[in-house]
């Protein structure tokens, strides 16, 4: 999704959740900076290894935990993709991840492990998360990408592929790449909170509201390609 057609969206959000975009500038501003010095992946070769492949992206729902154990045999020739605090949960199940999206609200010393066996990471720049991009960022020594939730014509270094939370960030991602099917595991949209979600000092009553966001976006893309599936 290019930044012209998800602008409209972006505004609602902001104005849903009272945000600020000039937080969100600021936050993509230092993780701007920060991407200049470091070794970034080149964005043609992500459209390669995503375009026409099937991926799996996995979220932080209540069914995560058993879910990744039931549908082990999917994964096979297909694109991993975790949203943030999921990938504890494939660690823990010995599985890393091609690629991780993340605000920096997971579990960070299991995000920087599978950075070192070759994840790619791509760090999320919000008004919220400014500290622990500025605390976490230099952990992380291999393959990184940046991304924004603001127009990325006015940095050097960040993306917009649309999406809001992780989990339909990585979507959003997949989608924008022209993956062939994109299978979703965690996707939980029943008014609970996975414990992969790591919230237990979140609001919960806006987590809730942020999922009621991804969910309309997930459908909003389906509608569009019918090449998503729920598992």
């Amino acid at each position: 999704m290019n930044y012209a057609d998800w602008q409209n969206i972006y505004y609602k959000i902001l104005k849903d959740f009272n945000f600020s975009k000039e937080k969100d500038i600021e936050s993509a501003k230092i993780l701007d900076e920060f991407l200049q010095i470091r070794n970034k992946i080149n964005i043609l070769s992500l459209k390669k290894f995503i375009e026409s492949e099937e991926v799996v992206v996995f979220g932080s729902g209540p069914s995560l935990e058993k879910s990744v154990c039931e549908n082990i045999d999917l994964y096979i020739d297909k694109i991993l993709i975790s949203a943030d605090g999921a990938t504890s949960a494939l660690i823990e199940n010995c599985i890393f991840p091609d690629i991780i999206l993340s605000d920096l609200d997971g579990k960070i010393s299991d995000q920087v492990m599978s950075n070192k066996k070759g994840s790619l990471i791509i760090i999320h720049a919000h008004g919220d998360n400014i500290e622990k991009i500025k605390d976490n960022f230099y952990k992380f020594e291999e393959k990184i990408l940046g991304t924004t939730q603001a127009d990325p014509s006015q940095f050097k270094n960040l993306y917009n592929f649309g999406g809001f939370t992780d989990g339909d960030r990585a979507i959003f991602l997949a989608n924008h790449f022209n993956a062939k099917k994109i299978y979703l595991i965690g996707f939980d949209f029943d008014g609970n909170i996975g414990k992969y979600s790591f919230a237990e000092k979140k609001d919960k009553k806006q987590k809730l509201k942020k999922l009621e966001w991804a969910k309309y976006l997930i459908d909003m893309l389906n509608e569009e390609k019918q090449n998503i599936v729920f598992l």
